[in-house]
């Protein structure tokens, strides 16, 4: 069992309430009270001590972190930190203690790097592990990562069967699963886009032109690498024309 063990009220009040919204079982005491006899984890603040049991001193500004370590000490996992990322224009973000999922996102791109550089700022030795697919985004994401190694994971077969209920999911699913795989380790992409990527792009701007006609394969291009929006490159396109 959890116990919480702190005269901070700050950490107090938003441990509690991270325990309460996970469903987890804890108790709560004075810092100097006995410890309950099935106590196996003791969450304190950053000036308590309780030195009779395993402790773990939590942040007032993050005490999710906290409570992430004391769960993976319940379940018996210790592991390390792994960061699942599902690269597209939404990626699935996922951390995993161990094999504990410990948290889950789905943000914009241009902010992937950022969400993973807070979740994993006080990991001892963090692993971040990217699908290969979406490639243009992946790179990025990829190119952004300071704080941890990072493994290309070949991503065939991690999105899941959606069922009722389920759509949406897709992506941080995934992201679980990438998490769970090993791949190659990697410091940069190439960005340059397929062929294939730059016919599905002209493709769409047909889609969203005034003529149903396609831009050319240059600023398909210039598309497919971020240097245009497609309204940029079809605004283009009809000036040249």
């Amino acid at each position: 069992m959890i116990v919480v063990a702190t005269a901070d009220f700050e950490v107090y009040h938003g441990v509690v309430d991270e325990l309460r919204d996970r469903g987890v079982r804890f108790t709560t005491i004075e810092p100097d009270d006995e410890l309950p006899a099935d106590a196996r984890v003791a969450i304190v603040g950053p000036e308590d001590e309780h030195p009779a049991i395993q402790t773990i001193r939590a942040d007032p500004e993050a005490p999710r972190r906290a409570v992430d370590e004391a769960v993976a000490v319940l379940r018996g996992e210790g592991g390390r930190t792994i960061v699942g990322v599902d690269p597209g224009d939404r990626p699935g973000i996922a951390l995993l203690n161990g094999d504990t999922v410990v948290a889950a996102f789905q943000v914009p791109a241009e902010k992937a790097a950022s969400v993973i550089a807070r979740e994993i700022e006080d990991a001892g030795d963090p692993l971040v592990r990217v699908g290969d697919g979406a490639r243009l985004q992946g790179a990025k994401i990829i190119e952004a990562i300071k704080e941890a190694p990072v493994e290309l994971i070949d991503e065939t077969g991690t999105t899941p069967y959606l069922g009722t209920g389920a759509r949406g999911m897709g992506d941080v699913l995934a992201a679980v699963n990438i998490a769970r795989l090993e791949g190659e380790r990697i410091e940069e992409r190439d960005i340059e886009p397929s062929p294939g990527e730059i016919q599905l792009i002209k493709n769409r701007s047909r889609r969203e032109s005034d003529n149903d006609r396609s831009i050319n394969e240059e600023l398909a291009r210039r598309v497919a690498l971020g240097e245009l929006t497609m309204d940029e490159a079809l605004a283009k396109h009809r000036r040249e024309s």
